[in-house]
């Protein structure tokens, strides 16, 4: 038997909302003052919005992303064809492909978690940070 836990919901994780909002209060010493600094900032405050009502949650099938409790879309793992996270020290960005689409998430999650739970349920798909694009001939 397997033991890879039926259903986790992975934490939310506030660290890249708040870096964009200290960037963009980084940004008021500028000239442009305070267009650069109400941008970032505003995105730092909708990224922290949606730290706190998304979800993603991985399940034997699929990852599902939820919003408030309510489903907005299911990725059937048998659809991946590819994942990698970038920079998630930051956390940064995590990427997957499907069969029909590209989507780029920022990670609003528990690196960490997020990590685990890729490499339990689609780890062989990962791409390696070296990948060097070899094509047979």
């Amino acid at each position: 038997m397997s033991s890879i836990p039926t259903r986790v919901t992975l934490k939310p994780d506030v660290r890249l909302p708040l870096l964009m909002v200290a960037l963009g209060l980084a940004l008021l010493p500028l000239p442009l003052s305070p267009w650069p600094t109400l941008v970032v900032a505003v995105f730092g405050l909708f990224l922290l919005i949606q730290s706190a009502s998304l979800r993603l949650e991985f399940e034997e099938e699929a990852l599902i992303v939820r919003q408030n409790g309510r489903e907005l879309r299911r990725f059937p793992y048998d659809q991946w064809l590819s994942w990698r996270l970038f920079a998630p020290w930051l956390p940064g960005l995590f990427y997957f492909r499907e069969t029909k689409s590209i989507h780029f998430l920022p990670i609003l999650f528990s690196p960490k978690e997020l990590r685990e739970q890729l490499e339990l349920r689609v780890g062989a798909l990962e791409v390696p940070k070296d990948d060097t694009n070899t094509r047979e001939t």
